[in-house]
């Protein structure tokens, strides 16, 4: 058997091409060619599995948006949502639903989690909402502010004073100093929204981005009172989420600015 001795030139040219392949191949880099998943990568730990998001009704069309732009950037990863009204939601956290995420539509509904230690470190304010007056297409009842729809005749859903979007706008009318009686109250804010759709009701207070999301059936009337019910949409990874590295990955991912991007497009506000 011949032994060859490598020079030490050879030796140090043998180490460069195993560097290079080591750099180039899925195991060294950590890259995949992919720019957009590369860049939401970076620096982070390997995300894998299912993250489970318990989000507001309002968050419903941006954050399925966020989901597949999240599981693009983490291959190999799925988001499932709950979507509903946040009070309903926390209550089911509380009660040992599980659960990674959760975004809600309010402080106070968050508080509720929090309170009962469910959070995993502080919640963060990512978006704020306001809300509109929601009417059919072309406003047949010409309602231009919330003392209209203490109109004789004008039938107003609202959303209950549990949920945040109920709570915002009893806050409106007080701000307005009306008085109304709404002829049905929703568990949420697409519950409010779909009995305009529907022709149940002449108008409903929901929030401006659930009328841009539905635009093409909905029109909105803007009053100076929602100035005065603005809403912080607060999210937090949950103390006993099954998946921690998902969880914090996601609420990394809403924060960031791509995220905002698409947020604030859809028309919430900037925190």
């Amino acid at each position: 058997m011949t032994i060859r001795r490598l020079t030490a030139a050879g030796a140090a040219a043998l180490a460069l091409v195993l560097g290079a392949t080591a750099c180039g191949s899925d195991g060294g880099s950590g890259t995949t060619g992919n720019a957009a998943t590369d860049a939401a990568t970076a620096g982070a730990p390997q995300v894998s599995g299912t993250v489970t998001v318990f989000a507001a009704a309002s968050l419903k069309e941006t954050f399925t948006d966020l989901g597949r732009k999240f599981e693009a950037a983490h291959p190999g990863t799925k988001v499932g949502f709950n979507f509903g009204g946040s009070s309903a939601l926390a209550a089911s956290i509380n009660s040992g639903a599980p659960a990674d995420v959760f975004a809600a539509a309010s402080a106070a509904t968050m508080k509720t989690v929090t309170d009962a230690g469910g959070a995993a470190g502080d919640p963060a304010t990512f978006v704020r909402n306001t809300l509109t007056i929601a009417v059919p297409k072309g406003n047949p009842k010409h309602l231009a502010a919330l003392a209209d729809l203490a109109a004789p005749g004008v039938k107003v859903a609202l959303c209950a004073k549990e949920v945040p979007c109920g709570a915002a706008a009893l806050t409106a009318l007080k701000a307005a100093n009306v008085d109304l009686t709404p002829v049905t109250l929703e568990q949420d804010v697409k519950g409010a929204l779909t009995k305009v759709e529907l022709g149940e009701v002449d108008a409903s207070l929901v929030y401006r981005t659930d009328v841009r999301a539905d635009s093409g059936k909905i029109d909105g009337v803007d009053f100076p009172e929602a100035a005065k019910a603005v809403n912080d949409y607060p999210i937090a990874a949950l103390a006993k989420a099954p998946n921690k590295g998902g969880a914090a990955a996601f609420v990394a991912y809403v924060r960031s600015p791509e995220a905002q991007q698409v947020l604030t497009a859809a028309g919430f506000q900037a925190p």
